[in-house]
């Protein structure tokens, strides 16, 4: 017959064991990055900053090419404090919120704060999209993204092609060239 002492450990053994026998089981732990990066891309587009703004926020179906969902039933965003940017997959509403807007000046700036294609994972995105004008027919749209939390090795460098992508490839040719796009 055990004593109690010899009981307890017993216990503590057996609980222990299963502690460790249910965790090795449940997780496929995987080491990830902490800390913050910056990205700033710069490009001169024909245009008035009203213009550019106008492209950039109602037209943003027209040349963003990167979705959760194949040919999303709505894609816009709400260009004023606290809207959304939005995909929507159907018309039940299912979909998905890219980013919040936290900064809305027609013309001037425009600042959402959100995960935009990495949803799910904790990192922090706050994008900063600066319209200046150039003489009287062009601006200069400034990108500056800030970053923060956890990411994975090489994501910097994806999330700056994902932007150059999207700026130079995309959205210039949208407002230099539309039917190009289409």
């Amino acid at each position: 017959m055990l004593s109690i002492r010899e009981l307890r450990i017993v216990f503590i053994i057996l609980f222990g064991a299963s502690i460790l026998a249910l965790s090795n089981g449940f997780a496929d732990n995987k080491p990830m990055k902490f800390g913050a990066f910056s990205i700033e891309h710069k490009l001169a587009l024909p245009g008035s900053p009203d213009e550019i703004y106008a492209a950039f926020t109602e037209h943003i179906d027209k040349w963003w090419d990167h979705t959760f969902s194949e040919k999303p039933s709505r894609f816009y965003i709400e260009a004023k404090p606290g809207g959304g940017f939005y995909e929507i997959f159907d018309k039940s509403g299912d979909g998905v919120l890219h980013a919040t807007v936290i900064y809305a000046q027609k013309g001037k700036i425009l600042r959402f704060d959100g995960p935009l294609g990495l949803s799910g994972k904790a990192l922090k995105l706050v994008s900063t999209l600066s319209f200046q004008a150039m003489g009287e027919d062009s601006t200069q749209l400034s990108l500056t993204l800030n970053a923060s939390g956890e990411y994975e090795e090489g994501w910097p460098a994806v999330i700056d092609k994902v932007w150059h992508h999207f700026l130079f490839e995309r959205f210039k040719l949208f407002v230099e060239n539309p039917e190009k796009l289409e």
